[in-house]
Formats: structure tokens, C-alpha cells, sequence
């Protein structure tokens, strides 16, 4: 939690440095109360008080007391904006980090638990801020400070109030001790949760299409039940508390005024001037065991916010704190255009020692058309990953624009490049911010749309939707089909104007004539930019420059299609499993 403090503002400092100090104040105003009651004690026992006396006494407590509620007032609403700017500072914190994240990083928290950690850790910090900053800084102060006026009062009820002090100690520290390891497997089994709902609300076609509700809503059950008896566990733990501290409070005032009335009763009937003064200690001494005890009490109510919010603080540290895999070198020159250079690259998975890609080596001159053929898992997105830096190769380099894709910022590496995903991801806005996402060297204006989604063609669909360019998308792109989410996604990569362009698997969803025309198009408009495509379709790629063929990690062939239907077998396999015995003669 203490980790999480540097993320305040010195807005936020300065308002909390003023809570402390409103804190003392509060803890003076309330605990001059029983002075005065001690004072009022002496006088209606005295017969020579007037009862102006008696009144001025009571306004002064009463001045206390208004006292400390204003300042109680002021506290709280600097103590609001406090967790506020301190959780609004957390969430950019992590926010921006897990921006940040490259595939390594989101493979080893999973989704769901960023979520998590973005959303419901850090409301769990929040109101531990909001609720705790006056309660940490008050109950012990005011706990210290009640025990110094009470401590040569009477040895006998010090003892007393200790032992009870002492009891409600060990009891919160055993409860704390069975509880916390108990809230960390709350929010892991939060994090399940959350992954069973996230994969049934993206799948309800699916799980509706294979009647599968039953099956989903076990699996959820399961879940939930056994988040459910967690919390139930700790609950009933934390139930012992409450009712623990009251008894004690309770319990502590009727023994000190027991023995504190047989303490009057041993000082002599005679001397009545020592006999209403210990009687007057002893109410005195009662009320500050009071506030000791209820100092504990206040305690107990952060107490049961606590270990939540200390598990969720190292869930967010766990976040702030690692190290990405990936780091920015410091080139933003380059002395060639459009080139891409694989030498001798191998690359493994971090989670693996096996190499997905081996020794594999080629170069994609400006304006050439390099293509990735192979069967299903052979490497093809992990090559063109590495090329876009989702990953660094393990062995080997892989060279853009003849520099070295470590030593470019990352700014630099990505202006260059426009990447197509395997799969077509859009946001909600609308078509326009879709196609203008993202910072690059292309300009931001609605022809340069315009000109994207013609090239891309969407235009074809674009200009039918209500409000053309302005058409809404909706969180997904739930709203536009397959193929139109795929189109839509190459007018992004294209408005960019880069100077590589990489189509991963980009044409599946489009039809024959669709995907030719988008050919026809780029090797018109582009042709001094250099695209690599990875295709499961051998008409899509059978006129680039230069086929390579994967087979298992490994690059089996690399050619034209005439040549690699002369000379390699996988090749022929793939394109006689596709293509027309005309087309394969052709």
C-alpha cells in the first residue's frame, strides 16, 4: 500500500498534511471534554457553584463540540478529494503501463485480471483512502493521547485498561492472520469469474447456437459458490470483531467504575474535599478509557478494509512494477526505405524452450510483395510479429529499413508500419476515428478517409450506412459484418501511408472478387511500398514477388509460384488442395 503513495500529487499531499493537522485538532477539542466534565463533576458536588458557573462550563463543552465537528466536516470533504485524485492518479498509473504491455506482459496477467486490477483493486484502495486517512491518523493518536492523561491517575484501573487493550489486540491480529491469505484467493477467484463472464459474453452466439447454457452457467456456479463461502468465511471472522470491541468497552467501563467505587469507598467520609476529588478521577478516568477502547473500535472498522485493499494494492504493484520485455532504443533515422530483413532469425515463445521459427532468413526490397504460406501453426504471425517487434527474435536480427528494430524508438519503428491483425479489431467511435486511430505520417482529414476506405473497398458500404464517414461502430464492431470489420481494418492500415504494409491472414473474410479488386488496387496506388502477406489462400498470393513457404517453423522453399511449383513439394501440396487443374498449369 505504502508503495502506492508516490502515485499522490502534491495537490493531494498538501490537502492531506491538512487533514493531519485538522486531525489534532479534532483529537484536542474531543479530548478536553472530560477535563470539562470533571470541572462540571466539582461543581454540582461543591455548594458554593453558582449555576452561572455550571452554564459556563457547559458552553465551553459545548464550544468543543461544535468545534470539532466543523473541523470533523472540512476533514471528511479534503479527505473525498484526497481518494479521489489519489485513485484517478493509480488508475492513469496502471492504465498507461498496461498501455505499454507488450505480448509477453498480457499473456502473463491474462485480460480479465487487468480488468480486475484497472476497475474493482483500485475502488478498493479508494475507499480504504477515503475511509481510513482521518481513522489511521485519529484513532491512534487520540488511543496515545487518552492513555498519557489517564496513565498516575490510578495504577490499579492502568492495569486494568491495559489488559483489556491487550486482549483486543491479540484477537484483531489473530483474525487479521487467518483472513488475509483468504482475501488474496477472493481476488483470484474474482479473476476467474470474470474470465467465465467476459468468454460467455463474447461467445453467446455460440453457447446459444450449441445449447450450451447449462454447461456456462455451471462453470459460473462453480465459480461463484466457491468465491461465495470465501467471503463468507472471512465475513464470519470479521463478525467476531464488532461485537468483540463493544463487549469489551462495556465490559472495561462497568469494572472501572466497580473497583473505581471501592477506591472511593477506601478514602475516609470525613475528608470530603479527597473524597469528590478521586470521585472526579475516577469519571475522568472512565470516559478516557472510553476513548481508548473506542479508538480500537475505530480501528477494527478499517481493520476489515484493510486486507482487501492490501491485496489489491500489491495486485496494482504487481502491475506498476514489472519490467517490460520490451524497451525502445533510441534510432529515429534510417539510411534505406521500405526494406524488410530477416537474418538467420529463430524465435521461442518465453513460456517455451521450443523454437516456433528457425534460421529463417530473407529480404523484402521497397516495393516488393513478399508472401507467407504454410499449414496452420507453421509460424507465419509469429514471423510477421517480430517484424512488427510484438516480440524480439531470440536469436538472429530482423532489420527495417537496414536498422535494427531494438534500436528504433518506438515511435520511429510503428510510423513505418502498417499492420493488419489476424483478427479484424475495431472501436467504439465511429468510421472516421477508426480509420484516423492512431498517430502517424498520414494526414487526418475526411478526403484522406475517404481516400483510405476507396483503396480498402469500403466504400462500397461505407457510403450506404446513415451519416457515411460519421456511421457509428460499435464496441467490437459488433455492428458491421466479417469482412467489412477486415476492410475497414486495412483503410486504418492504410491512411497511415507506410511505407511497409503487413496483411496477417487480412483477405480471409473478403470474397474472391473483393479481394481482387483490394490487389488490383494496392499494386496501382502502392508501388513503392512494400507489403508482406501471410495468405492461406494461393490465389490471393500467387503474383507477390516472393513466396515463402513455412512448414513447422522452418522455411521449406522460397520463390515465385512458378518456381516453387517446379521445386517445392510443400508448395505443390498446398496449391494442388486449392487450385483447378487449369490453374495449376496456368
Amino acid at each position: 500500500m505504502l508503495k502506492l503513495l508516490h502515485n499522490l500529487r502534491r495537490r493531494e499531499w498538501t490537502m492531506a498534511a491538512a487533514c493531519a493537522v485538522l486531525i489534532l485538532g479534532q483529537i484536542y477539542f474531543d479530548l478536553s471534554l472530560p477535563d470539562y466534565m470533571s470541572d462540571l463533576t466539582v461543581l454540582i458536588k461543591t455548594p458554593d457553584s453558582t449555576l452561572a458557573d455550571i452554564l459556563h462550563t457547559g458552553l465551553e463543552m459545548l464550544g468543543c463540540t461544535l468545534a470539532s465537528a466543523v473541523l470533523c466536516v472540512i476533514c471528511g470533504y479534503l479527505t473525498a478529494k484526497v481518494a479521489a485524485g489519489f485513485s484517478f492518479s493509480v488508475r492513469e498509473a496502471v492504465f498507461r503501463k498496461i498501455a505499454d504491455f507488450g505480448q509477453q506482459e498480457m499473456m502473463a496477467f491474462s485480460v480479465p485480471s487487468l480488468i480486475n486490477r484497472t476497475t474493482n483493486d483500485i475502488t478498493q484502495v479508494q475507499m480504504l483512502t477515503a475511509m481510513g486517512l482521518q481513522i489511521l491518523i485519529k484513532s491512534p493518536i487520540m488511543a496515545v493521547w487518552a492513555i498519557i492523561k489517564i496513565v498516575g491517575k490510578s495504577w490499579t484501573l492502568s492495569a486494568i485498561t491495559a489488559g483489556f487493550v491487550a486482549a483486543l489486540l491479540v484477537m484483531m491480529v489473530v483474525i487479521i492472520g487467518v483472513v488475509v491469505p483468504r482475501f488474496r484467493r477472493v481476488q483470484k477467484l474474482t479473476d476467474r469469474i470474470n474470465l467465465v463472464a467476459r468468454e460467455n459474453l463474447n461467445g453467446i452466439n455460440v453457447v446459444h447456437a450449441y445449447n450450451a447454457e447449462d454447461y456456462q452457467n455451471a462453470k459460473f456456479q462453480r465459480g461463484n459458490e466457491e468465491l461465495m463461502h470465501t467471503q463468507l468465511f472471512n465475513q464470519r471472522a470479521f463478525a467476531f470483531l464488532m461485537p468483540g470491541v463493544t463487549l469489551a468497552m462495556n465490559a472495561l467501563s462497568l469494572v472501572i467504575y466497580w473497583v473505581g467505587a471501592s477506591i472511593v469507598n477506601g478514602v475516609s467520609a470525613a475528608d470530603t474535599a479527597a473524597r469528590l476529588a478521586t470521585f472526579s478521577n475516577i469519571v475522568v478516568f472512565g470516559t478516557y478509557a472510553t476513548y481508548v477502547i473506542m479508538s480500537i473500535m475505530m480501528m477494527v472498522m478499517i481493520i476489515m478494509l484493510i486486507p482487501a485493499a492490501q491485496v489489491s494494492a500489491q495486485r496494482i504493484n504487481e502491475v506498476l512494477e514489472t519490467r517490460n520485455s520490451l524497451t525502445q532504443g533510441t534510432r529515429t533515422d534510417a539510411p534505406e526505405a521500405g526494406t524488410v530483413e530477416f537474418r538467420d532469425v529463430s524465435f521461442h515463445y518465453p513460456s517455451s524452450d521450443k523454437n516456433v521459427l528457425e534460421h529463417i532468413s530473407f529480404t523484402a526490397r521497397r516495393g516488393e510483395t513478399v508472401a507467407f504460406i504454410g499449414a496452420t501453426g507453421s509460424g507465419k504471425t509469429t514471423l510477421v510479429s517480430l517484424a512488427a517487434r510484438f516480440y524480439d527474435a531470440t536469436e538472429g536480427q530482423v532489420l527495417v529499413d537496414g536498422v535494427d528494430v531494438r534500436d528504433y524508438t518506438f515511435d520511429a519503428l510503428y510510423d513505418r508500419i502498417g499492420y493488419m491483425t489476424q483478427k479484424a479489431v475495431l472501436f467504439s467511435g465511429d468510421i472516421r476515428s477508426n480509420v484516423l486511430f492512431g498517430a502517424s505520417r498520414g494526414g487526418n482529414s475526411d478526403e484522406d478517409v475517404q481516400k483510405a476506405l476507396d483503396l480498402a473497398q469500403a466504400s462500397e458500404f461505407v457510403d450506404r450506412m446513415p451519416g457515411g464517414i460519421r456511421a457509428p461502430i460499435a464496441e467490437g464492431g459488433t455492428n458491421v459484418s466479417g469482412g467489412q470489420k477486415q476492410r475497414l481494418s486495412i483503410a486504418r492500415a492504410l491512411a497511415r501511408r507506410p511505407e511497409i504494409l503487413v496483411f496477417d491472414d487480412s483477405f480471409s473474410a473478403l470474397d474472391y472478387r473483393t479481394d481482387a479488386k483490394l490487389r488490383a488496387g494496392l499494386d496501382r496506388e502502392l508501388k513503392d511500398t512494400t507489403r508482406l502477406i501471410v495468405a492461406q489462400r494461393i490465389g490471393t498470393i500467387r503474383n507477390a514477388d516472393k513466396i515463402i513457404v513455412l512448414d513447422e517453423g522452418k522455411m521449406v522453399g522460397m520463390g515465385t509460384h512458378r518456381e516453387l511449383m517446379q521445386t517445392c513439394p510443400v508448395y505443390q501440396e498446398i496449391a494442388r488442395s486449392q487450385l483447378s487443374r487449369e490453374e495449376l498449369v496456368a
